[in-house]
């Protein structure tokens, strides 16, 4: 038997664990720039709001009904994500962290009777040791199990753990199933089934094997055999390395000299090789990008993006870091207001696989307690303890005026209890 584990509204559930009073009242969360919404409460969506709406649309009805808005606050929703996955590992002996705020589990050594309590006591444990409220579905499959985690949202009755295993049961949950909310099915195919009049799960699995396969290649018949209640997809008790690695921001206001992207561009490619080196891998490429905001015609536009490769393998911030400087001097143009800038590191590979130079340079032994020794001072002094120069002061160009402290990452930010 399969479970999923998944955080009712995360990001907003994260606001309330340090701001109890959020509690009851509607509650959105606003991507980069407070662009759109991305996260609401409850009582957020049935005002009518929806995901990924942009928040000027709904200004007026944020102020009528008193809606709390909250800038995305990345580095504690991260933290709070580690604590629920590590309260998951200390009492599942096998999950597999899908996303920042879900993770499948293998439930196979417990009896199907007492699964129903399993997910319950589970529920209970994460909400008493990290204050978040979970959402537990299992069923013999993993798309069966996200649609059971999903029945916990809607029904509060089942006390945050769907068990779903019955044939008749799940025929029951199929039948009004929305197909544009089955797990694996994209809009490409929800918009190709719904012109074939397939409404519901019920009614794709209807459907003969052969002619989901041609309709819908290997992944649907995946889909189409996991409603069946056959596990098709594999269970990856380690998540896979990233093949590529991307850092990248769009900034509140435009920025005009090389400086400024200078600097953005020394973080990001600092943070890329930090990514590297906590999957304990090497890229051997890296690109460079800046471009202007498309969305203003009375401005120039501009979009250029430089590519090299490194001679050897490398996961060091300071060749990382010298490289993209030199790529943004390269395509950097004057008299242009750059909207967004970033860099990507690809062709990555193992560090222990890694191919050396016979004519190297560079001192790697040094290079590599270096970065061992910034890593280790930054994950226990906090983020940018220790920076290049070229990093500058560490401006945030994005426009966060809703955010909220960073309870759990920050010193400075730490809660204080007056007694």
């Amino acid at each position: 038997m399969f479970g999923l584990c998944d955080c009712n509204n995360f990001f907003v559930s994260c606001e309330r664990v340090f701001n109890p009073s959020l509690e009851g009242r509607p509650v959105v969360v606003l991507s980069n720039n407070d662009g759109c919404v991305v996260s609401r409460s409850n009582e957020a969506k049935t005002l009518g709001i929806k995901m990924g709406q942009p928040l000027y649309q709904i200004r007026q009805l944020v102020k009528r009904e008193n809606v709390s808005v909250h800038s995305a606050n990345y580095h504690l929703y991260g933290d709070m994500s580690q604590r629920v996955m590590s309260t998951l590992k200390s009492n599942v002996e096998h999950i597999e962290i899908y996303s920042i705020d879900e993770a499948f589990l293998r439930l196979d050594n417990y009896r199907t009777d007492t699964l129903k309590e399993v997910g319950e006591r589970l529920a209970r444990t994460i909400r008493k040791g990290t204050g978040i409220p979970v959402s537990i579905g299992i069923s013999p499959t993993k798309t069966l199990a996200k649609i059971a985690s999903k029945l916990c949202k809607k029904y509060p009755k089942l006390n945050s753990a769907c068990l779903m295993y019955r044939s008749e049961d799940i025929a029951k949950v199929l039948s009004t199933y929305p197909i544009n909310e089955v797990w694996g099915i994209g809009r490409r195919h929800t918009k190709m089934l719904e012109g074939c009049h397939i409404h519901t799960a019920a009614q794709f699995c209807s459907l003969s094997e052969e002619w989901v396969h041609n309709r819908m290649n290997i992944n649907g018949v995946r889909t189409w055999n996991e409603l069946h209640g056959t596990p098709c997809i594999e269970f990856c008790h380690q998540a896979a390395d990233k093949q590529s690695i991307s850092v990248s921001r769009s900034f509140s206001k435009e920025l005009y000299t090389l400086q400024e992207l200078h600097e953005t561009i020394s973080t990001f490619a600092a943070s890329a090789a930090e990514k590297l080196r906590r999957q304990h891998s090497v890229a051997q490429q890296l690109q460079v990008y800046i471009f202007t905001n498309r969305h203003r015609d009375d401005h120039p536009q501009y979009y250029e993006a430089a590519t090299m490769r490194f001679i050897t393998p490398t996961d060091s911030t300071l060749e990382i870091t010298k490289a993209a400087i030199e790529l943004l001097q390269q395509i950097y143009r004057n008299g242009y207001g750059y909207k967004k800038s970033g860099i990507s590191l690809s062709e990555i590979t193992s560090c222990t696989a890694m191919q050396g130079e016979l004519f190297d340079t560079i001192d790697r032994p040094k290079h590599r307690k270096l970065m061992e020794t910034i890593d280790r001072i930054n994950a226990s002094q906090g983020p940018h303890a220790i920076k290049l120069v070229s990093q500058g002061k560490i401006t945030d160009h994005t426009n966060r005026q809703f955010l909220s402290p960073q309870y759990t990452t920050s010193w400075d930010d730490i809660l204080v209890i007056n007694v």
